[in-house]
């Protein structure tokens, strides 16, 4: 960590050059004495990434940014909010504390916050970050976590982790056990430091999967902003036996929509299915990611299209937990009946359905964008279809 970046003139320039072109600086270069060109370039990316996705940080003065990786991988500050209203106590520690946005939004809520980072430089940077910050009860470890809590005797209210994929598992089908730490492999340690574990893994672990390798799972939060699954967030409870629950929410600028529900009521009840009524409904990705689709059905009182299809149907128009359409027409789907209808240009969603929107757009000659959707699908008699809509919300 080279303090000289924090100087003023190395500063100024850094925000003078936010919207520059990057290649353009490196020719050029720059002529500060103890700082090099490269490390300011580092900074300026960095600090560009923050800028909606850091709002508290990019707006802070004399913030250090570690390279654009770390920036990457950290929680946006909507995410970091949203996982600390979860938990509450006194004390947390984060085992894997990375640039330290999660820890932040945790002091806010928490008396005593510890922040354990393996890499020397990163710790050194969030420590500087929470002193401009005006954070005073966030104490940073640098040290492994994992082998932190090993030497210690220290009893938490909750222990926080974000394990990270190993770069030989690319590819591969994501485990927990693939992830440093493995979580799986460390539960008992975990437990013995307290009563209350709150993991962060991406979206593409499976959740059968992830349940499968945890133990004592209570929760599963299923994280979207605007409509795209950001993280799984897992609470576990020791000795806990309770039903899983699991707990959507799609997170918007304007509002947060949610929907939960139970993973065993889910696998005893059955959707009701019809073919397409008046409106039409989608989703949002949340739910997609987390299933609850008969359950769906019976709480929201909408038909399913078909057991995979994963679209829902009303004869009026209901509040829905992701897009909903007012049905204009539905067609088999016929490249010779399409065509008369005179459809040339609309917005195209498959769903259980074998061809890509791709290849629907070049065999139906359909341009992107316009005022009509397309949603092609399966109904309940398995047939083919095109549902024909406009937008309601």
């Amino acid at each position: 960590m080279n303090h000289s970046i924090i100087n003023t003139e190395i500063q100024n320039f850094i925000n003078e050059n936010l919207d520059s072109n990057v290649s353009k600086l490196i020719l050029k270069g720059t002529t500060f004495a103890l700082v090099d060109t490269k490390a300011i370039i580092e900074q300026i990316e960095a600090k560009r990434r923050c800028q909606k996705k850091l709002p508290t940080w990019f707006n802070t003065k004399n913030i250090y940014y570690p390279n654009k990786l770390n920036i990457e991988q950290t929680s946006s500050e909507i995410t970091a909010h949203y996982k600390s209203t979860l938990i509450k106590g006194t004390s947390i520690i984060d085992l894997t504390g990375g640039f330290g946005v999660d820890c932040f939004y945790f002091s806010k809520l928490f008396k005593a916050v510890e922040h354990c980072e393996i890499n020397p430089t990163l710790s050194k940077i969030v420590a500087h970050n929470y002193e401009q910050l005006g954070v005073k009860n966030i104490k940073t470890q640098q040290s492994d976590g994992i082998e932190y809590l090993k030497s210690s005797n220290r009893l938490y209210d909750w222990i926080y982790v974000d394990p990270s994929r190993r770069h030989d598992s690319k590819g591969k089908v994501f485990y927990l056990n693939d992830c440093l730490p493995n979580i799986p492999e460390h539960l008992d340690l975990l437990f013995k430091h307290s009563e209350n574990i709150l993991i962060k893994t991406s979206p593409l672990l499976d959740l059968t999967v992830g349940i499968k390798e945890l133990k004592q799972v209570k929760t599963i939060h299923v994280v979207a902003v605007n409509n795209e699954v950001k993280e799984l967030l897992w609470i576990l409870k020791r000795d806990s036996s309770e039903d899983i629950s699991i707990k959507t929410v799609n997170i918007r600028k304007d509002k947060s929509t949610h929907f939960d529900f139970l993973i065993d009521e889910e696998s005893r009840i059955q959707s009701n299915y019809n073919k397409p009524l008046a409106y039409l409904y989608e989703p949002n990705s949340a739910i997609l990611k987390a299933g609850g689709f008969d359950t769906i059905s019976n709480k929201l009182h909408v038909f399913k299209l078909h057991q995979h299809s994963h679209l829902y149907t009303s004869e009026t128009l209901l509040e829905f937990p992701g897009r909903g359409f007012k049905i204009e027409n539905v067609l088999p789907f016929n490249k010779k009946i399409f065509k008369k209808e005179g459809i040339t240009k609309a917005n195209i969603t498959t769903r259980n359905f074998p061809e890509t929107v791709q290849n629907i757009r070049k065999k139906l000659h359909i341009k992107d964008g316009g005022n009509l959707y397309l949603f092609f699908t399966t109904d309940v008699e398995n047939n083919k279809i095109v549902i024909v809509c406009t937008k309601t919300n």
